[in-house]
């Protein structure tokens, strides 16, 4: 699993017109996924993004999490995030898992991550063309790929 989490001041998903998520203060998750991707992955992931320490605390310094702030999310699904570029300049999304395999990743990631944040959290519409509309707060964003734990 690949994922972007930027830490936003308030962001929104629209599909055709229609507002499907709004949040405030928290995290937009971009996920992507692959098919070796397990359980395992999910679980470490989600916790991983909820403790990460990425707000201010009273001294303006990054030392609070999103379950400290009670922070909002969304999660977005983005295959994109899976692509290659290493030839020519068309990329390649060979990765990125097809939909049989990756709805039932996402959908179990998004259940990870509302348990471990205690709430219920937006998402977008997996597979529509969808409008991601953000405020990034820092700017702080954070790239994670469960198969290079860094």
């Amino acid at each position: 699993m690949r994922a972007v989490i930027q830490r936003v001041s308030k962001a929104s998903v629209a599909v055709e017109g229609n507002l499907i998520s709004k949040i405030n203060a928290g995290v937009l998750v971009l996920i992507g996924f692959e098919d070796e991707d397990s359980t395992d992955d999910i679980t470490w992931l989600s916790k991983k993004i909820v403790n990460l320490r990425i707000f201010n605390d009273e001294k303006g310094v990054m030392n609070r999490s999103l379950v400290e702030t009670n922070g909002d999310a969304i999660v977005v699904s983005q295959f994109t995030l899976h692509a290659s570029s290493k030839k020519g300049n068309r990329p390649s999304y060979l990765k990125a898992s097809k939909p049989d395999i990756a709805i039932p990743l996402y959908d179990k990631f998004v259940n990870q991550l509302e348990l471990d944040l205690g709430k219920k959290i937006g998402t977008g519409i997996f597979g529509a063309d969808m409008k991601v509309e953000l405020l990034n707060d820092g700017p702080v964003t954070i790239v994670i790929d469960t198969k290079n734990k860094e």
